[in-house]
């Protein structure tokens, strides 16, 4: 099992070393998942190549990988060099230093960590609450101080990033009072707008510079006991990078002041609203030649390489699935103790949420490939080890009896006997297992891993659903393709008298 698996780490590590490391050095660059992070992200990317041009440094996106957790544990890492962020966010978050409120005494403390931020770009996107217009109005809402006379009666929607920050639904507890108990839900930022838009609930937090306020007509309400800190967008780095690169990092502070609020939900509306590309977006605003592409223009150009990304991730966890966890449903079959030892630990892997497991295995495989594959394995083995058990167990003894009687060996009785009757329990556990994983590869995506869901994470943060099918359909495809590929396999793998 130690061998197969560091095969199989050995063949990830070679199909997925970036072509850059034989030509030169690579700089990666991270986003957040939402419009601005997006935005913001490709003009950090799209600077640094040309800033880079001529040269051997080539620059990579590992855009929209989710929350502030994970971003900081690959910038720990090395796995990425950069990404945009906020000063609030860092004193709160990262260094878990609310009192720091002062540019220099952040940066400092920073320093301490091995890292680095950018002069701000411009713009404050601090956190807000904000209301329905109709119901702000009908309650006589206009600050934040005044929710507790009227709870429990609005429908609250949070993004879950912001029920856990201490300047999020604990510092509305501790600065206003607020109890919210099961009266606010919790839900991905984006889908929370969408939530708002159609009346399911009446107040979300926000970004004070998305677009989606004005064109949904939020009302923004005032933080009148000053909760919220200034969060001026910056780029936070590795300080190695910065001292490595300081041309590179100078051509970044040239961005100080160059985007203010009005800028920002311009671009960021220019997006949301206007359908344009993240790409052609910050090519706008970097002054070059104008681009009209669409983010679903960019997801349906992109669906080759896609799907090349989610079958790798699927193909790989499949086999390790395959060669790990047959040989351990046998092993399991002959032996009670081991048997139930296998099955409760393969079983307590599936109790870990998706999510929560990719970020356990940030810090030994990085971002990317390596730990989305690492999870898939994981998670695809309880299928074949179950199934491989099961079969096995449910052989009728006779049988067992007349390969003994016939004077064959255990490993002859199990190659020619045990595992041919067997074999169509066996096969739809390793059915089971490659169809399960093609759905939750979708989830690699926030961790940097490419696939259908890093285009259907795209759609779901612009709220649009054209971009969404182009990564969900072509999933659902692969998964109804191996369900036939899985039927034909058996007509030649299961013995013709244990077909149906």
């Amino acid at each position: 099992m130690v061998n197969t698996l560091a095969r199989l780490i050995t063949l990830i590590i070679f199909l997925h070393t970036p072509f850059a490391i034989a030509n030169g050095e690579k700089i990666t660059v991270g986003s957040k998942a939402f419009t601005e992070g997006y935005i913001i992200g490709e003009i950090l990317a799209q600077t640094l190549e040309a800033k880079s041009a001529g040269t051997t440094l080539t620059v990579e996106r590992k855009l929209g990988m989710g929350g502030t957790g994970i971003l900081f544990q690959a910038l720990m890492n090395g796995d990425i060099q950069l990404y945009p962020e906020y000063t609030g966010t860092i004193a709160e978050v990262i260094l878990k230093k609310p009192e720091l409120k002062g540019f220099a005494e952040i940066q400092s403390n920073l320093k301490a960590l091995g890292l680095v931020m950018s002069l701000p770009l411009g713009f404050n996107n601090t956190y807000a609450l904000a209301s329905r217009s109709e119901f702000a109005e009908k309650k006589g809402l206009t600050k934040i101080s005044e929710i507790a006379s009227i709870l429990p009666t609005p429908r609250i929607a949070f993004s879950h990033e912001f029920t856990t920050r201490n300047d999020g639904v604990p510092g509305l507890s501790r600065v206003y009072g607020l109890r919210f108990g099961g009266h606010a839900m919790t839900m991905e930022h984006s889908l929370a707008y969408e939530a708002i838009k159609n009346s399911i609930v009446d107040i979300i937090d926000v970004y004070s510079t998305d677009a989606k306020i004005e064109k949904l007509d939020l009302v923004l309400l005032r933080d009148d006991r000053g909760l919220f800190p200034s969060y001026d967008a910056v780029i936070l780095a590795r300080l190695d990078f910065v001292s490595k690169h300081p041309e590179i990092w100078t051509e970044i502070q040239s961005l100080y002041n160059q985007i203010d609020e009005e800028t920002m939900r311009s671009l960021n509306s220019a997006v949301d609203h206007e359908n344009k590309s993240y790409e052609s977006t910050a090519n706008s605003f970097l002054g070059k030649v104008q681009r009209t592409d669409s983010n679903s223009d960019l997801a349906r150009a992109r669906l080759g390489r896609r799907t090349q990304e989610h079958f790798l991730l699927v193909s790989i966890a499949l086999l390790f699935s395959i060669v790990v966890g047959v040989p351990l449903g046998i092993v399991a079959s002959q032996s009670r103790f081991l048997g139930q030892t296998i099955l409760l630990l393969s079983g307590l892997v599936q109790t870990i949420p998706s999510l929560a497991l990719l970020c356990f295995l940030i810090p030994v495989f990085g971002i990317g490939t390596g730990a989305a594959i690492v999870a898939l394995c994981l998670y695809g083995l309880l299928p074949v080890v179950i199934n491989t058990f099961t079969g096995l167990k449910s052989i009728d003894p006779r049988l067992l009896e007349m390969s003994d009687a016939l004077g064959l060996s255990k490993t002859q009785s199990l190659i020619r006997i045990r595992l041919p009757l067997a074999s169509r329990s066996i096969m739809a556990g390793i059915k089971t297992s490659a169809i399960v994983g093609i759905g939750t590869a979708t989830l690699a995506a926030l961790i940097g891993a490419g696939g259908y869901g890093a285009t259907i994470l795209s759609g779901l943060t612009t709220n649009d659903n054209r971009i969404i099918l182009y990564g969900a359909a072509p999933a659902a495809l692969m998964a109804l393709g191996t369900h036939l590929i899985f039927e034909l396999l058996g007509t030649k793998l299961i013995p013709k008298g244990l077909r149906d």
